[in-house]
């Protein structure tokens, strides 16, 4: 580490500073919930903090749909763009670094270093594209336990992630009772309704009729960047809220526009939706899109199971769900039947509604009162 690198450290106080992801490969055959396999697989990850000497300390964080492994810290003193949840974690921070060890994968599936579509098959050595195995939130779990098993961590203190990674807190409980102690879902689901699944298949649409989406069978770089551009465009919209865009954006125009009477830019928010799109398209992978749009369709814990409370019969963990008044993807009441089911069966659960305008996102951003409400349930 050179001195700027050290200085950088010393000045971020309360921050965990520079990081750097590690590869989990494992040799052996994965088999998928669909009966499909793959003959080895990796995933990418970071870890924060230090693993006490009961190695029982640990956090796992779930990332959402388009996140990742990095969710703290900073790459490099080029690239200070913070992990997306890291103002969550840190020393000192609701998920105390000082305290756990807190560790976070990029899913199977994925594509920021985990297998998936864009991933060689050692059997072909091309890209598996859509010979891809199907995949569902269990699997995900069962990937991430994997690697726990090989870092020798005991048992999970806790398991803590918002919309599809609420998705994976509610399955590592239910797939691992006497692993996990404590879970924290948050802007999440127990099964999507049809307003989300519909939502998703837009987005699918738009890349599959992309002319470069080539039935899945795209060089890397040359994918349906039109296509997924256009789908992120579109979810990211679900993911705000009326009151919080209005906010934000009302009708505001940019400075500059002059000729009101065309199709190009003429509010702030249509900018806004354009940047997300152009940026998504540099870090994601659009079949990976269409496999984790699917799993999150898929995962139905009453299907699954026989009814949501047969699904949570087994569990010991102790649960907090926290849902967002201006969630309209995953709306509040959706994360109030998740704990009603859990008290059904005796889980020691509770359920929280924050009053918060930024929609399903809310669940990302920095709030006194979410805050609050992970360091005391972190601390019980």
């Amino acid at each position: 580490m050179n001195h700027a690198e050290e200085d950088f450290i010393r000045v971020t106080d309360g921050e965990i500073g520079l990081v750097a992801p590690k590869d989990f490969r494992s040799s052996k055959e994965f088999t998928f919930e669909s009966g499909q396999t793959i003959p080895e697989f990796s995933l990418r990850y970071e870890a924060y903090g230090d693993l006490n000497s009961k190695r029982d300390n640990a956090i796992l964080v779930a990332h959402a749909l388009t996140g990742d492994h990095h969710c703290a810290g900073v790459h490099s003193l080029h690239d200070r763009k913070p992990g997306w949840w890291n103002s969550m974690i840190g020393p000192g921070k609701p998920i105390d670094t000082n305290r756990f060890f807190v560790i976070c994968a990029n899913c199977i599936g994925g594509c920021q270093g985990s297998t998936g579509p864009m991933s060689i098959d050692p059997n072909t050595g091309k890209p598996y594209n859509l010979t891809f195995p199907f995949v569902a939130i269990r699997d995900m779990v069962r990937s991430q336990k994997i690697l726990l098993d090989t870092l020798e961590i005991s048992e999970l203190y806790a398991v803590i992630g918002g919309s599809m990674g609420g998705m994976q807190v509610m399955q590592w409980a239910i797939e691992y009772p006497d692993f996990v102690k404590r879970i924290i879902p948050m802007a999440t689901t127990w099964r999507q309704n049809a307003q989300a699944i519909a939502f998703d298949e837009v987005g699918r649409q738009a890349i599959m009729q992309d002319p470069k989406w080539l039935q899945g069978n795209y060089a890397e770089g040359e994918g349906p960047d039109v296509g997924l551009a256009i789908a992120r465009m579109m979810a990211h919209i679900t993911y705000l809220s009326d009151r919080g865009m209005e906010r934000k954006f009302g009708r505001r125009r940019p400075t500059g526009k002059g000729n009101r009477y065309s199709f190009d830019i003429q509010f702030e928010v249509e900018s806004y939706l354009r940047y997300q799109g152009e940026s998504f398209i540099n870090r994601f992978d659009a079949n990976t899109y269409l496999y984790f749009t699917r799993a999150l369709g898929y995962f139905d814990l009453a299907h699954s199971y026989g009814s949501l409370d047969k699904a949570f019969q087994n569990l010991k963990c102790k649960a907090l769900s926290v849902g967002f008044t201006s969630d309209w993807l995953f709306p509040p009441e959706q994360n109030r039947e998740i704990v009603l089911a859990m008290l059904r069966q005796g889980v020691r659960a509770s359920y929280t509604q924050l009053d918060l305008d930024l929609g399903h996102d809310s669940f990302l951003v920095e709030s006194d009162e979410l805050f609050n409400l992970v360091r005391d349930f972190l601390a019980s």
